[in-house]
């Protein structure tokens, strides 16, 4: 029998725990972040702010800009995990393979407790029904015969969404996707890809696996299981990230200390989500800047207890720029850090 694998994804996670907290919220525009008066930057969009273009990493200020009527709740990510682990506690509880891959996602594999694999369904449903009835959060569900065919079918029809792609129709489902849709592959990737004449899964699967090879090593043979609905590696989750980090070069030297900063508040976002999804905690941040003579210097700074959330890395990358930047100093490079990662500690549950 194919696989039977199941991927949640708890939508719109911090925004629908604010909801829990504040009912009045639910419906309407909200973002989680920081003040745009203080260059704060999106965390988490609701549905309803998405629809306005408003999405994560974005600079507060212009979020404001596109809904002036947006309501901003700051960050209580102690309560995000809190919730997390009751969901997931239920997740790991029920499926016989289990793995989180972050704070809001998590794959199950259910062959082995099942006699058919339409039994798959109501297994999902219940799942669904009883994480929105006992727990009050939204999920979407993405039901396929392999990780990366469930992974993409819970993008689907959010929120609450349920989605179900079974065996033999991997390929007529991922065909006209384009090939961004694909988890593993990012915007440069893509970038290449087009440059081949590729845009659709369909067409990236009219390639051979040595041509793909050739083009992009180890990635085209992933590539290439992807196009087909296949996996690539193992349900094991990796556990050999050391370090994450982020830069972002300029096409023209930057001496603006506002604007040097909101990229470092952007960069933070994409660490955090980076460690959040490994479930990993850093113990030191670090910052890189590079200068217009191409001299560069790195700082670093303890985080004691370690920590994941984009609010604390926010606060020690500034700190350590501002003590290290001299003001008016063109930069050609600038980025951020976090090293010395652990896996997330144990949290308390809610008592469900």
């Amino acid at each position: 029998m194919p696989q039977a694998i199941i991927h949640l994804d708890l939508d719109a996670f911090f925004c629908s725990v604010e909801c829990l907290k504040n009912p009045d919220l639910k419906g309407i525009p909200i973002v989680v972040g920081g003040s745009p008066d203080k260059r704060g930057v999106v965390a988490a969009a609701s549905y309803p702010a998405r629809k306005f273009g408003i999405r994560s990493a974005m600079p507060m200020a212009r979020a404001v800009q596109l809904c002036p009527d947006l309501v901003i709740v700051p960050h209580h990510f102690g309560l995000y995990k809190t919730y997390s682990r009751v969901v997931m506690g239920l997740l790991k509880k029920t499926a016989p393979v289990f793995r989180q891959n972050s704070i809001d996602e998590a794959l199950m594999d259910f062959t082995d407790r099942i006699e058919a694999w339409e039994d798959i369904i109501p297994v999902g449903k219940r799942l669904q029904r009883t994480i929105r009835n006992d727990i009050g959060l939204p999920a979407s569900l993405g039901i396929g015969p392999s990780r990366i065919v469930a992974k993409i079918a819970s993008d689907f029809e959010k929120p609450n969404g349920f989605t179900v792609v079974p065996p033999g129709e991997e390929e007529a489902f991922l065909g006209a996707l384009a090939v961004s849709k694909i988890p593993g592959i990012g915007p440069r990737t893509a970038e290449r890809l087009a440059m081949l004449n590729i845009r659709t899964v369909y067409e990236l699967r009219q390639k051979s696996e040595m041509e793909l090879t050739r083009s992009f090593g180890k990635l085209g043979h992933a590539m290439w299981l992807w196009a087909r609905g296949r996996d690539s590696g193992s349900l094991n989750p990796d556990r050999g990230l050391k370090s994450a980090s982020r830069e972002r070069t300029f096409a023209t030297d930057i001496n603006n200390g506002a604007r040097l900063e909101t990229v470092l508040s952007e960069l933070c976002v994409t660490i955090s989500k980076q460690l959040q999804k490994k479930n990993l905690v850093a113990g030191t941040v670090s910052i890189k800047l590079r200068d217009s003579r191409f001299n560069t210097r790195t700082r670093q700074m303890k985080l004691n207890p370690p920590r994941n959330e984009v609010e604390v890395l926010e606060r020690a990358v500034l700190k350590l720029f501002r003590e290290h930047w001299e003001p008016g100093e063109p930069l050609r490079l600038i980025g951020a850090g976090c090293g010395r990662l652990q896996e997330l500690p144990e949290q308390l549950g809610l008592g469900f």
